[in-house]
């Protein structure tokens, strides 16, 4: 008899232990992580990073890059007036319009980037200027030397600049004038210091 009910009190027992050990799994197995949502500020730096790769690989235009950052340097600006004006903070009605606003620019970047038009840089003087300048021009954009404002300036000047060679190429079948060269030499001197002011003054992306 003692036997007899040693044997039966040990069923409890292992379902029990099993039970323990069935919970000790479940606490060991963390649950799925959501991925949180991107900050304001951190969608802003995306869409920047996208910009400057887009300019340094050629993929935007200098009209479309300051298109573009004419559209997000109005986003910034926006931000930065609604949280003055709520205690340096968003509402979540604020923040919805901004997302808002930058999945409008997310899919301009995307749809600039993969369109026929491109920055193509010929063997010459004259182009490989071109190129330097886009090329600190991303570099300044990446590092946050740039705001989105001051880049649109810079391209709204390279795009001058480029539509005027493409004008004195066209007349010229294809080619610049000694003159010409000069001019746009000169021009492109001028943007230079513009470029390593911006880059250099107080003036950053935070």
């Amino acid at each position: 008899m003692k036997f007899t009910w040693m044997k039966w009190s040990s069923v409890p027992a292992a379902f029990l232990l099993m039970g323990t050990v069935a919970m000790a799994q479940d606490q060991a197995t963390p649950a799925p992580a959501t991925k949180p949502d991107p900050t304001i500020a951190q969608r802003k730096e995306n869409q920047q990073d996208r910009i400057a790769n887009g300019v340094k690989s050629g993929q935007l235009t200098a009209g479309e890059t300051a298109n573009l950052e004419t559209k997000e340097a109005a986003i910034n600006g926006e931000t930065k007036a609604d949280r003055a004006a709520d205690g340096g903070k968003l509402t979540p009605a604020e923040k919805a319009k901004i997302n808002n606003q930058q999945n409008h620019l997310s899919k301009q970047i995307y749809n600039d980037k993969h369109n026929a038009n491109t920055a193509h840089y010929g063997n010459d003087k004259v182009d490989d200027r071109r190129e330097n300048q886009q090329d600190r021009i991303a570099q300044g954009v990446k590092s946050g030397q740039l705001t989105a404002g001051e880049t649109a300036k810079l391209e709204n000047q390279q795009r001058g600049i480029n539509q005027q060679v493409h004008a004195d190429r066209k007349a010229n079948g294809g080619k610049l004038t000694a003159g010409e060269k000069a001019q746009v030499n000169h021009e492109q001197n001028q943007a230079s210091r513009n470029i390593y002011d911006k880059k250099h003054n107080a003036r950053t992306r935070k």
